[in-house]
């Protein structure tokens, strides 16, 4: 069945043409019955997922189906997808024509780039994954790190037949952070320094992507990588991808994602406060933050957002040993159930070793996050820790439907005390343990007071508590 559904899921995709490939009602957008979260041809959808890159478009046609088959087959219905051309592994290749000289010709497509965006997009479909794109990723035209990517990158003027260093205004090297934000690419729209050299060719690379995804209704936007930038590049890009899918008669959803770690940053409202333009918020950056304070961050924004909410994703779920100092496998793990039982609509494990990908870690996270949805849908609850009486700061986490169910994560055992509402019939403590991704004990309990609940060992654990007996 699963499999049917995909097939209609593409084929809707495929053989319509025209402005209206597939009815923008029906596509991936806000849930009317509950903004926070996503729906599918009228149905809420919690996206969850990992991958083992980035940019997965870019990998071998066995390598790609593989991993799409491993995300599908744990529950997963979710990635991340960066347009990026990088060589960091070898096999990726630039969207532009090389000519024989070795210069590229800008103006021309290397099909072979385009072939692989378009498998991606048809591949996902087919297995009713949706698809959070980014355009632009400030990593592909920098030399720091001693990475000199920029140096063989085709935009670089000494790369390419169509403009000089001079009509560019492009610095041979930038050995900076991207952070730093001085690199002239990304300040070429008209409302910042209107560079009629580059922007063309910018906007030449975004028609081309849209003629792909354009007749997909399983994407969503997002324009940079954890930008520093100035507020007008992403908005710039935002309006573009927008009035090309009205055009289209399509409705499409577009966030940007500032790299600032501290939610409540000015640079953040940027685009909390405009919903007409940034129809969903990707928060990605709290991931940076551990313990209790990153589900008090989450929550900062969601009550920032109260009056006009919208899908909160977090497409990068940081944490693995072996990675950034300090981070550990642990921390992604409490990361994605946080954020889970927090309200977040899209929550996706980054990839290695920033992240746990789609390891088993990251499977058994996903597994044991679809069983908590089959007994509560996450969005019929709202967090409520406040519930919980003898908590620790990041102890226990809970979402709550009052007086229908109770979803409860606990990181590293401990004991809480929460009063259950009376109500005819038992209630249901139904285990899950994350770190397997199955099944624990259950457990009956009655209404009417203060109940003591423990997780059955150490380790990170869900409880399911629903009113009626298993």
């Amino acid at each position: 069945m699963h499999y049917l559904v995909g097939l209609l899921f593409i084929l809707i995709a495929l053989v319509s043409t025209g402005p209206a490939v597939v009815a923008a009602a029906a596509g991936l957008q806000p849930w009317a019955g509950n903004p926070w979260y996503w729906s599918y041809r009228g149905e809420p959808v919690l996206l969850l997922g990992g991958s083992d890159d980035d940019n997965l478009f870019q990998w071998p046609e066995k390598d790609l189906v593989a991993q799409l088959d491993r995300l599908a087959a744990a529950g997963g219905n979710v990635i991340r997808n960066t347009m990026s051309d990088r060589k960091d592994k070898g096999f990726e290749v630039y969207p532009f024509k090389r000519l024989a000289d070795g210069r590229y010709d800008l103006g021309e497509w290397n099909e072979e780039y385009w072939t692989r965006f378009e498998r991606l997009l048809r591949e996902t479909a087919q297995r009713r994954i949706f698809v959070q794109i980014e355009i632009w990723d400030r990593f592909d035209f920098t030399d720091q790190g001693g990475r000199a990517r920029w140096q063989i990158h085709p935009y670089n003027p000494k790369n390419n037949i169509n403009y000089s260093h001079e009509e560019s205004g492009f610095a041979p090297r930038y050995p900076d952070h991207p952070a730093a934000n001085r690199q002239p690419f990304f300040f070429t729209t008209p409302n910042q320094r209107h560079n009629r050299t580059v922007l063309p060719f910018q906007q030449r690379f975004v028609d081309r992507m849209l003629d792909h995804t354009l007749r997909y209704d399983h994407v969503l936007y997002c324009i940079d990588n954890e930008t520093s930038g100035e507020e007008e590049w992403g908005r710039h890009w935002a309006r573009v991808v927008k009035e090309r899918a009205a055009k289209a008669g399509r409705t499409v959803y577009v966030t940007e994602m500032w790299d600032d770690w501290n939610l409540a940053a000015a640079r953040h409202k940027r685009t909390f406060d405009h919903p007409e333009l940034y129809g969903f918020v990707d928060v990605s950056q709290n991931n940076h933050i551990s313990g209790q304070k990153h589900w008090d961050n989450f929550l900062h924004v969601r009550r920032y957002l109260a009056d006009r909410p919208r899908p909160m994703n977090s497409t990068k779920t940081y944490g693995a040993g072996g990675g950034k100092v300090g981070q550990t496998d642990q921390d992604g793990i409490e990361r994605f159930w946080r954020h889970l039982l927090a309200g977040a609509a899209s929550l996706r494990f980054h990839r290695p070793d920033a992240g746990l990908g789609l390891g088993d870690k990251a499977v058994a996270a996903i597994r044991a996050a679809r069983k908590l949805e089959s007994k509560i849908p996450l969005w019929s609850v709202t967090p409520a820790i406040e519930l919980l009486a003898d908590r620790q700061p990041n102890e226990a986490y809970l979402a709550v439907a009052a007086g229908t169910a109770y979803a409860l994560y606990f990181p590293a055992g401990g004991e809480v005390r929460l009063d259950l509402p009376a109500a005819r019939g038992p209630w249901t403590v139904n285990w899950i343990d994350i770190a397997a991704g199955e099944w624990g004990p259950t457990r009956q309990l009655d209404g009417g007071g203060a109940v003591v609940l423990a997780p059955p060992a150490m380790g990170n654990w869900a409880a399911a508590i629903v009113r009626g007996a298993d």
